[in-house]
């Protein structure tokens, strides 16, 4: 009996059936394309930026003119391990400086946002701009 249900669901399907379940029906609407619409514009997204830890890590040095270490750990609320490897991708690509130095025995890092590193933000704001007005149908 289970065999004769589910080989006729099978043969409702090949037959042209296409019936949804209700929750997926909207997903399966047509949407219109607009440039800053769908996967073209999230693939658009600096990715790197992208990610909240570094989006706020970005953020704060740009309103800063430098920040250390514990600043924007206690800032972001987050962990020394999370912050540093967050850091370092942003490092990495040139996005902000690093720089180590002691103040008197203590070791201190200090991080400053780059030319590169405003000019990226500016851009991913923009985009993040255009994709809400989009999407306010503006």
């Amino acid at each position: 009996m289970a065999r004769q249900n589910a080989l006729a669901k099978s043969g409702a399907k090949k037959a042209g059936a296409q019936s949804a379940p209700e929750g997926l029906r909207d997903q399966q609407q047509p949407r219109r394309n607009k440039p800053t619409d769908g996967p073209a514009a999230a693939a658009e997204l600096d990715r790197l930026i992208h990610e909240r830890v570094r989006l706020a890590i970005v953020s704060a040095l740009a309103v800063n003119e430098s920040l250390t270490f514990n600043d924007l750990k206690q800032l972001l609320n987050t962990t020394d391990g999370n912050l540093s490897v967050h850091a370092r991708k942003l490092e990495e690509a040139q996005y902000v400086v690093c720089n180590k130095y002691f103040d008197g025995r203590t070791p201190k890092t200090e991080y400053r946002l780059t030319t590169a590193g405003r000019r990226a933000l500016e851009r991913y704001l923009g985009h993040m701009e255009s994709v809400i007005r989009a999407a306010r149908g503006g």
